[in-house]
């Protein structure tokens, strides 16, 4: 896992983590190419969240997202410095994280100037496990991402990584500068337009979790004071609607409101003119401003605390580390067009993942099912209980189906229920067939060997009955009555479809006395019969034919070859199974 490499160019790019006490660093999980096309390190994300002790986990994921050059990089070191504190303080409180001043600020590379520093999507190479409120562990999440709207990426590019993030994120920050403009508004429905089109298929359920407007430098304390009071109150009369908006305007604010479970707003105080104009800054509290400081202290707990954290969840269902490295797949394979996708694709996408996942699910427990009930190994079932017991399963497997939280609602799962059913009654001739099998074809050796030794017995107790050979008579009569015994027995089983272990021992006896004593015989006999029965009578054109029975799975090859017509092979279909000829 390689690190990601940054811009430097001032003094603030020498503060590495590890200079600043971090264990971890920031690592490339979305790189540009070279024409404006995104690529996913799957190594490197894989090898953050299939660590031992993570992978399973949940994943609280934190992204911030918006205009390059407005402090993103810097806003997320903070994040981290409160995390490393609170893993690292006894009973993971954050009392006093911001104490020391003199500490400079590592983590994402960052810096000040006015040309970009970070490019595609980062993560933080260590997640930071905490416990929610509730007690659940969970593996906390960092995103950096690369700022939107700069002179050397395109509109797709900045749609792309900030839908990605959006996406991705169950806490998204959309960092702004000064104020909340209209623009802003405008940007955040073009990434938040799939998520209007997604309601009217999914009732209530909304496609994003928390979103987070942080308005940096915020200049007018005096209309809305600093922090998450004031700023919600701002919040409150950008997004409020009234029957004098534009159409436009009231359909904007209609969808951002849709596609957020949670919107909040923050009022951050500007940090200085000391940070602003020092090229030298390496992020030092001590030359930050105290209101700064102030907000910073109650910004990042409300984010991040054990009471505040937010576990990522797609449809319902909790996210853990290993499963979104495959949400990363499908997302970026979206992505990967020549155009922006229809922000419904998104949603369809994430749709037919739930649906297949559903699907697949349901089938796997039909065909478990019936195959610890009539599968290949199984003896044979009466017909009717087969039927219910399919019957049953079914009913189960789509109650399976439903269960399952899906997105796209019942209208989009429809067409998966309706595959579902048809694969299950497929499923369900291929086993009937095969049931019906082991009752008519598999088993005729068992009869065709009970009868042969009732009459071998027969036959031999009346010649040696002549021959006054009586204990030999005697002992033929019990084989004879135990043929039949048997031979009735193994009927009433087949028939009955009950007392199937009894029925099964009988097949394996009967086996046992065929491999012995009969199938070579009784095979002989069958090939001289028939090719009796397939003779040529005399002054017909000339063949040769050969042929094999085997009546272990009751098939039959013929070859003929005849002087008019040449040499043609013919075969008799069976549906035992393998055929064997000569």
């Amino acid at each position: 896992m390689k690190r990601s490499s940054s811009n430097s160019g001032t003094s603030s790019s020498t503060v590495t983590p590890e200079s600043v006490g971090l264990s971890g660093y920031p690592v490339q999980i979305v790189s540009v190419g070279d024409e404006h096309s995104f690529q996913l390190e799957e190594q490197n994300l894989r090898a953050i969240l299939n660590k031992n002790g993570v992978k399973n986990k949940p994943v609280v994921i934190v992204s911030v997202a918006g205009a390059f050059r407005k402090g993103k990089s810097f806003l997320l070191n903070f994040f981290i410095r409160y995390l490393n504190y609170v893993m690292q303080s006894e009973n993971h409180s954050d009392y006093g994280w911001l104490d020391d001043e003199s500490m400079a600020l590592g983590g994402f590379s960052w810096r000040g100037g006015a040309e970009r520093e970070t490019t595609g999507i980062l993560m933080w190479s260590e997640p930071f496990l905490m416990r929610t409120e509730g007690g659940e562990e969970v593996a906390v999440l960092l995103l950096d991402t690369q700022g939107a709207f700069d002179n050397k990426s395109t509109v797709k590019e900045c749609a792309t990584i900030f839908a990605l993030s959006t996406m991705l994120s169950s806490i998204q920050v959309y960092n702004l500068h000064s104020n909340i403009q209209e623009n802003d508004l405008q940007h955040l429905q073009l990434f938040t337009e799939y998520g209007k089109l997604a309601t009217s298929d999914v009732s209530d359920v909304k496609p994003f979790q928390s979103l987070l407007f942080l308005v940096r430098d915020w200049s007018y304390p005096y209309d809305y004071e600093y922090g998450i009071e004031g700023g919600n109150q701002l919040l409150g009369t950008f997004l409020e609607l009234s029957p004098t908006q534009h159409e436009e305007l009231q359909l904007l604010r209609e969808h951002i409101r849709s596609c957020f479970e949670t919107i909040d707003c923050y009022l951050m105080p500007h940090p200085g003119l000391g940070v602003a104009t020092n090229p030298r800054f390496d992020g030092r509290l001590s030359d930050v401003e105290v209101l700064f400081k102030e907000h910073l202290a109650q910004l990042v707990p409300q984010l991040l605390n054990q009471e505040n954290l937010i576990i990522k969840e797609i449809s319902g269902n909790k996210v853990t580390a290993q499963d979104l490295v495959e949400y990363f797949k499908v997302y970026m394979e979206i992505f990967k067009g020549d155009t922006l996708p229809e922000p419904k694709s998104l949603v369809r996408a994430t749709a037919e993942a739930n649906n297949l996942v559903a699907l697949t699910t349901a089938k796997s427990l039909y065909t478990s099912k019936m195959e610890s009930t009539c599968g290949g190994d199984k003896p044979y079932l009466n017909t009717e209980q087969l039927k219910e017991a399919h019957k049953i399963f079914k009913q189960q497997s789509v109650e399976a189906f439903h269960s399952v939280k899906k997105i796209g609602g019942a209208e989009f799962s429809s067409s998966y229920l309706e595959e579902l059913e048809h694969a299950i009654d497929e499923a369900w001739e291929n086993y009937s067939s095969a049931n019906d099998a082991k009752s008519i074809l598999r088993t005729m050796r068992t009869p065709i060997t009970l009868f042969s030794c009732f009459v071998i017995c027969y036959l031999m107790s009346g010649l040696f009955a002549v021959l006054g050979i009586s204990a030999l008579v005697s002992l033929l009569n019990a084989m004879l009555l135990i043929s039949l015994v048997l031979l009735a027995t193994w009927g009433y089983c087949r028939h009955s479809g009950e007392l199937r272990e009894v029925g099964t021992k009988i097949d394996e006896f009967a086996q046992l006395v065929w491999d012995l004593a009969l199938s070579g015989p009784i095979q002989k006999i069958s090939d001289a019969t028939f090719s009796q029965m397939t003779g040529l009578s005399a002054g017909a054109p000339t063949a040769n034919i050969s042929t094999h029975t085997d009546l272990t799975s009751g098939s039959r090859i013929t070859v003929a070859g005849s002087q008019d017509s040449g040499l043609r092979q013919r075969k008799v279909p069976s549906t035992l199974g393998t055929v064997s000829g000569s």
